[in-house]
């Protein structure tokens, strides 16, 4: 069956490409790939394809890259694709209500938590601020609404107390993935009962910005830890020390304690604590703002 359907997949960030490949290699006939545009990087300001179109080169997919989907023109060469069903995995940006009545089978999302906790653009980062022992991925039936439809599937992950979020991120989307292959015959066979969200215990999340990783040292050391492993590498925490911005890259929690492994001072490269102390024997860890 999988062979016969047209499949549009939407993504753009590199943790998109497990449920990418995972089509490819069960051999899903993947007739487009829609991403988010190219974006200018780096202090040489170039032009940076998203990951996800990257792997769409790779794999000879057609890639599109819209830089509005309320543009009509757009919509009218989505729907001439003619797709049975789309697979939507981090592509980034809300699709309107219009895209999902084209195919047969709709949208399918790939989200990274247990809904309905955590829907929105940040799951992962919010269990892990949140100390959460646990989270998973999803497969759901789109609707109108952000990350609000009927799940098909899920999958619980155990987060281990000292994970950070890139090593977390990528392990759930391995198992979303696998799972998304598990689900996906089973639902076009009509074999899944959707099951309704409870809309009442639903948790959101936002996009997480700079502002957002500032560091306020009244907080508990716990709770500063769990923002560290959270928001790096971005948007990176961070604080002031002698009126420079000073980043925070990796900590430990030890016997409550929390100590500091990797750091960044404004205008200076990412440097060992170690190696820090050597060359600013003054630091204290008091003195951060």
């Amino acid at each position: 069956m999988q062979n016969n359907l047209k499949v549009i997949f939407w993504g753009t960030p590199d943790f998109a490409i497990h449920p990418l490949s995972a089509l490819m290699e069960s051999g899903y006939s993947i007739i487009a790939i829609i991403t988010q545009p190219n974006k200018i990087t780096g202090r040489k300001k170039l032009l940076k394809p998203p990951p996800v179109k990257v792997a769409a080169q790779n794999y000879h997919i057609p890639v599109l890259q819209p830089n509005k989907l309320k543009d009509d023109q757009f919509f009218e060469e989505f729907k001439n694709l003619a797709p049975d069903i789309c697979i939507v995995g981090g592509y980034g940006k809300i699709i309107p209500e219009r895209y999902l009545l084209v195919p047969k089978f709709g949208f399918i999302c790939v989200h990274p938590s247990l809904l309905p906790k955590y829907r929105g653009p940040s799951p992962i980062q919010g269990a892990i601020m949140n100390g959460e022992p646990e989270t998973g991925i999803g497969i759901i039936i789109m609707d109108k609404e952000m990350d609000h439809g009927p799940i098909l599937s899920e999958v619980k992950y155990h987060l281990k107390p000292t994970e950070y979020k890139q090593e977390a991120e990528q392990e759930i989307w391995k198992l979303g993935g696998k799972l998304l292959i598990e689900t996906l015959p089973k639902y076009i066979a009509g074999k899944i009962k959707p099951r309704i969200q409870n809309h009442e215990q639903a948790t959101f999340t936002k996009l997480l910005t700079r502002e957002d990783a500032r560091t306020d040292w009244s907080r508990p050391p716990q709770e500063i830890y769990n923002k560290i492993r959270a928001l790096n590498p971005e948007p990176g925490t961070w604080t002031t020390w002698n009126n420079k911005v000073f980043n925070i890259k990796k900590a430990k929690l030890i016997d409550g304690k929390l100590t500091l492994i990797t750091v960044q001072l404004e205008g200076k490269k990412e440097t060992p604590m170690t190696d820090f102390l050597s060359g600013h024997p003054d630091f204290n860890i008091s003195q951060l703002k």
